[in-house]
């Protein structure tokens, strides 16, 4: 048994290696951006360009950690939206009643989106394909017309009024856009650096195997339910960072940020950008941004030029752009070999 362990561990030791060599390259690679992100300042005035990386962060977030069940895990949720209005809700809620230092805030908005999706994902990972999708979306509902109705604590339609408070804290104030801005990149960064840890972590090969052939997963001894519904707190989580981060950029929050359309946008970033590469919802994150800016300026029906876009992606390439290019530079570099 000695010698079959001892083989057993030098026939781990260069996976090991190489996964820690991965995880090395990842911190590199977002400390690199990161630095790119927050010297931006630096060589442009324009706030409506730090605006737009503001806006990216926070859907950003949030359409990456979609993918997070939709791309890896096979489950396609059309209420995600619920945790982006929730996670920018309790913030603002709790900055306005409490007014607690920011970073308690977060820990609390965090831990209050852990119990209700924890609760919410317990009900709906049960279920499979067009259930679970529809359910979800049920609570996405039930949460909306909450926050409608429940206007004297929530604002109703008119939203959360009388801004957020931002007190800063260790030398950070988020009223001040720069420190805001940095900020938001620091929570984009960071997200996106754990989210690409857990994709990659064997958690994240198992959601995968799950996502292939959940019964095969179940025979191996794998617990289903346990790893659905542990990456789906996971990604509300990472959703209710995204909204928290809308929350201070919008200094309030709005019923629209729990209704069913931003739960519609998230599915279509991923559309454009691709679920089969990480970094394909970031991608349809600044395309459907840079649609939307651009389209409204010259004509009222934005959404029809959407639908042609999307369809174009659906019918045309049939897959997100990261996939399309990342499938075309593996068919240039197996051809490239073939010779």
């Amino acid at each position: 048994m000695t010698e079959l362990e001892a083989g057993r561990a030098q026939a781990l030791a260069p996976v090991r290696s190489g996964a820690a060599l991965q995880r090395y390259r990842d911190v590199l690679i977002a400390l690199v951006a990161f630095a790119v992100l927050a010297s931006l300042p630096l060589f442009t005035g324009s706030k409506a360009l730090l605006d737009f990386v503001i806006r990216c962060s926070a859907y950003g977030l949030f359409a990456t950690s979609l993918n997070l069940l939709v791309g890896y895990t096979g489950l396609t949720s059309f209420g995600h939206g619920m945790f982006f209005g929730l996670g920018a809700y309790s913030f603002g809620l709790i900055m306005q009643k409490l007014g607690v230092p920011i970073p308690v805030a977060v820990v609390a908005t965090l831990a209050i989106t852990a119990v209700i999706a924890a609760i919410i994902g317990a009900i709906c990972v049960r279920l499979k394909e067009i259930y679970f999708a529809f359910v979800t979306l049920a609570f996405q509902m039930l949460i909306h017309s909450t926050i409608l109705s429940w206007a004297s604590f929530t604002g109703g339609d008119q939203g959360l009024r009388g801004g957020i408070p931002r007190p800063a804290f260790l030398g950070i104030n988020l009223a001040n856009h720069i420190h805001l801005y940095i900020a938001s990149c620091a929570l984009l960064v960071l997200g996106l650096l754990a989210m690409r840890q857990i994709a990659q972590s064997p958690f994240g090969y198992t959601l995968r195997m799950i996502r292939d052939n959940a019964a095969r997963a179940s025979f191996l001894g794998i617990d289903v339910w346990r790893a659905k519904l542990t990456v789906f707190v996971l990604a509300a989580l990472f959703a209710s960072m995204g909204g928290m981060v809308m929350a201070l950029f919008v200094s309030g929050a709005y019923p629209e940020f729990a209704y069913w359309t931003i739960s519609g946008e998230a599915i279509f970033i991923n559309m454009l950008g691709g679920v089969s590469t990480f970094l394909g919802p970031m991608v349809g994150t600044v395309l459907l941004l840079l649609l939307n800016d651009t389209v409204t300026r010259f004509t009222e029906y934005h959404g029809i030029v959407l639908g042609v876009v999307i369809l174009f992606f659906a019918l045309g390439l049939r897959k997100g752009l990261l996939d399309f290019v990342a499938e075309w530079f593996s068919q240039r570099r197996d051809a490239g070999e073939g010779r």
